[in-house]
């Protein structure tokens, strides 16, 4: 994987593409939903859907510093009693959830996840609360299901782990980002090494099967050698999963607005070196890991191989089909027809006028902001989230589910990324499968399968 983007463009014919266009998580995006002029009821939604396999995701947006790349959906700190208010109206949008779920069937989570934020930013006793919330309003068991929680390296304390590990945690994903403290600060992410190490320690002491580690690529003074060392710093506490993020940055985040990252806001020679230097330390990380035991799950997820399965991973979730149930004001739910959660934003004022909005709340009967999925963007988004996955698509499934090929749907996109040698020719017939190029450019891949009208919508967004 040393080819640069522009050596790639010439043996391809076609013109060069940016290979880190934007990070694909979900389809569509956020920036695509607007308010609902017809705020249908929970309960008519959710009415025809299946409910015997259903995601539970539970948002708590807090966090004790935010880091200079970070959009997602947080504030810093939670004063006057805000967290208690929180975990109130979380209470009861889970009660009105889960009486617009019915009992006319049977009603099961297969899996569970804390997400944020840092759900680890509540105390010991409101992670105990946020556990009753999910399971006795909710009716799902923690105990039995996979679990996953998010933390931080200052947020990791004996006390919470310990009642994550009794309540059923089966996954722990904590950000470390680097163990190079330069880089660290370059990216804005406040942290000494022993403190991340104390905190992993606390970590493998509270015997939780599945941790996790975020790495960043990409930071401002990054090179190949300290690369290897914060690589080399994970594997030393053999996490049974690995994520390796390519560094972006966003409007409105820190970096943003320091300018403080190579081509955050330069020009096209050196956005271009920037982008090579992802691309160059991508394949060091995957490579230098493949060699250490891993297998590639994704561009970014990589996992131990004598790992345990029986722990879903987050990108191991059917979300191509399944639903997906979400609590709290930053989280998302799925139906067949409609993706709806509340309104976004990444400036702080913005974040806290929205949570104190939510907490404010009384009636959660009614989904007020999304997007209706119709036919075509379901196809979109079945080929775009398998096939960013290393298995790849095996196309009985696709037909089973829509009754058309994915090469009759979609020609025209699957042409250029054969064209581009984004597409593995060796793959058995009947798997439509990445090459490690194509897995390379999964960040330029993803995007070039949403629709226009979702193009159209995200371009719209007014940002805040």
């Amino acid at each position: 994987m040393t080819t640069t983007v522009a050596a790639e463009a010439a043996t391809s014919g076609l013109p060069s593409v940016r290979p880190y266009e934007s990070y694909v998580y979900a389809y569509p995006h956020k920036t695509a939903y607007r308010p609902l002029e017809d705020r249908p009821s929970l309960r008519s939604l959710w009415a025809a859907e299946p409910k015997d396999t259903l995601s539970l995701y539970l948002h708590i947006p807090f966090c004790e510093v935010r880091c200079g790349f970070c959009n997602l959906f947080t504030r810093i700190g939670a004063p006057e009693e805000l967290t208690t208010r929180y975990l109130d109206a979380l209470e009861r949008q889970a009660g009105a959830v889960r009486e617009a779920l019915g009992d006319e069937g049977p009603v099961r989570f297969a899996a569970a996840a804390f997400g944020g934020g840092t759900p680890t930013f509540l105390t010991a006793g409101e992670l105990e609360r946020l556990c009753d919330i999910a399971e006795q309003r909710m009716g799902a068991d923690l105990r039995s299901v996979p679990l996953s929680v998010e933390t931080s390296p200052s947020t990791a304390t004996a006390d919470r782990l310990a009642v994550l590990a009794d309540r059923g945690t089966t996954r722990i994903s904590i950000g470390v980002q680097s163990f190079v403290a330069e880089e660290a600060r370059a990216a804005v992410r406040p942290q000494r090494r022993a403190d991340v190490e104390a905190a992993l320690g606390r970590i493998r002491e509270a015997r939780i099967p599945v941790l996790n580690i975020d790495l960043i690529y990409g930071i401002d003074g990054q090179t190949e050698r300290s690369w290897l060392v914060s690589l080399d710093a994970a594997l030393a506490w053999r996490p049974e999963e690995l994520y390796l993020y390519p560094l972006y940055v966003r409007p409105l985040t820190g970096l943003h607005r320091l300018g403080a990252a190579a081509g955050a806001e330069a020009e096209a020679l050196e956005q271009a070196a920037w982008d090579e230097q992802r691309l160059r330390l991508y394949a060091v990380g995957r490579d230098h890991l493949l060699a250490h035991g891993y297998e590639q799950v994704s561009m970014r997820m990589f996992r131990r191989t004598d790992a345990p399965r029986e722990q879903e991973s987050p990108e191991d979730y059917a979300c191509q089909t399944d639903g997906m149930i979400g609590l709290g004001c930053g989280a998302r739910s799925y139906t067949a027809t409609l993706h709806y959660s509340f309104d976004y934003a990444v400036d702080m004022r913005e974040v806290r006028s929205i949570i104190d909005r939510f907490t404010a709340a009384e009636d959660f009967s009614r989904a007020e902001v999304g997007r209706y999925v119709d036919a075509g963007e379901a196809r979109r988004r079945h080929l775009l989230q398998s096939l960013l996955q290393a298995a790849g698509l095996p196309v009985a499934d696709y037909r089973a589910r829509f009754g058309t090929d994915p090469g009759a749907d979609f020609p025209a996109e699957l042409a250029e990324f054969a064209a581009r040698g984004w597409l593995d020719a060796s793959a058995p017939d009947g798997l439509l499968r990445l090459s490690p190029s194509g897995l390379a450019h999964s960040d330029a891949l993803g995007p070039a399968l949403f629709s226009p009208g979702v193009r159209a919508a995200m371009a719209a967004y007014e940002r805040k």
